[in-house]
């Protein structure tokens, strides 16, 4: 089996796909209110996903997140899992949702072979999700997330964004609430990479989140087991009570140790979530390509990547893609 190695001698394995642009929140940091989706013409068929991910496998790619905008919002996703369960190579499948639609699709995805669950939620207070979000609908992820539980899914995880002014009230309610249903939480610091100026005054810090569990919830310690390619810093409750995670992408970036590369919607490949320049290999999945041709796509661009996304210097250029067309 080939390494995707990049010129820093990362070896990349992971592949987040997404499968839409669509979403049915307007989360602040991540869209605009008033946004244009692709025609969805221009999107990946589930075949043409498969076919990459065929080419990637051998290539050393053996994780794949489904992703959006919201990828429950694109019509049968548990059939894609289906294709993709059975490629050789490929271990481990997994989705972030924003949980809305996740209750009546939990039992067929998982069914289908998913194996691994990241729901968003910032908050379980409805009028803060309204804020953040500009939609209602709390209880439904909240119902989400509890029937992905009862369906058997034993890795689900809970991502809210530390926002300064906003986690500081979230913070607390979200971890009891995560350690009382056995879900892990994670906290993403605050990212320059949605619609709105980013103002890095927002970024609630990996050690004030840590400060602020510790004080309130209960004491914490390193986890002894977390993969160090992993993009959260992972600590265990010391009362017992589960494990949380932070990625700590601003204060703490895990650049050094990056694995991901990403295929978004309409086809284009991007070694960083920050990355300025995208490859497209739509038209080589679609009518011109050979196998050969898209493994060679695939090695350049990893080749290609940089050493880091720069959020902390002055050369820090912010991408023209906000999260929504990228991928989370």
């Amino acid at each position: 089996m080939d390494s995707l190695l990049d010129g820093f001698g990362r070896v990349h394995n992971n592949l987040r796909i997404s499968v839409t642009d669509r979403c049915n929140l307007r989360c602040t940091y991540c869209m605009p209110e008033d946004v244009t989706f692709l025609d969805r013409g221009q999107l990946l068929t589930f075949e043409e996903i498969a076919y990459l991910v065929r080419v990637a496998a051998p290539l050393g790619v053996n994780k794949l997140r489904l992703t959006g905008g919201e990828p429950l919002m694109r019509k049968d996703l548990h059939k894609l899992v289906r294709l993709l369960t059975p490629i050789p190579g490929i271990a481990d499948i997994g989705l972030t949702t924003n949980g809305l639609l996740l209750k009546a699709q939990a039992e067929e995805l998982r069914d289908a072979g998913l194996t691994r669950l990241n729901v968003s939620l910032d908050t379980l207070d409805p009028d803060r999700f309204r804020e953040l979000t500009r939609r209602d609908g709390v209880e439904n992820v909240v119902e989400g997330l509890l029937a992905a539980k009862a369906v058997g899914f034993a890795s689900i995880k809970v991502n809210a964004v530390a926002i300064r002014g906003l986690i500081e009230h979230d913070a607390v309610p979200l971890a009891n609430f995560c350690r009382t249903h056995g879900f892990e939480l994670r906290f993403i610091e605050y990212m320059p990479i949605g619609a709105e100026a980013w103002e890095r005054e927002k970024c609630f810090l990996a050690h004030e989140i840590l400060d602020l569990l510790e004080r309130e919830v209960s004491p914490l310690a390193p986890s002894s087991d977390y993969d160090p390619h992993a993009p959260a810093m992972e600590f265990d409750y010391a009362d017992g009570g589960g494990r949380v995670g932070i990625i700590a992408s601003v204060s703490r970036p895990f650049c050094r140790s990056c694995n991901r590369i990403r295929l978004t919607a309409d086809g284009k490949l991007r070694n960083c979530l920050f990355a300025l320049d995208e490859v497209d290999v739509k038209p080589l999945l679609r009518q011109t390509g050979t196998d050969a041709a898209i493994a060679e796509a695939i090695r350049r661009n990893v080749a290609a990547k940089w050493e880091g996304h720069e959020i902390n210097s002055a050369k820090f250029v912010k991408p023209l893609r906000t999260m929504h067309a990228i991928g989370g």
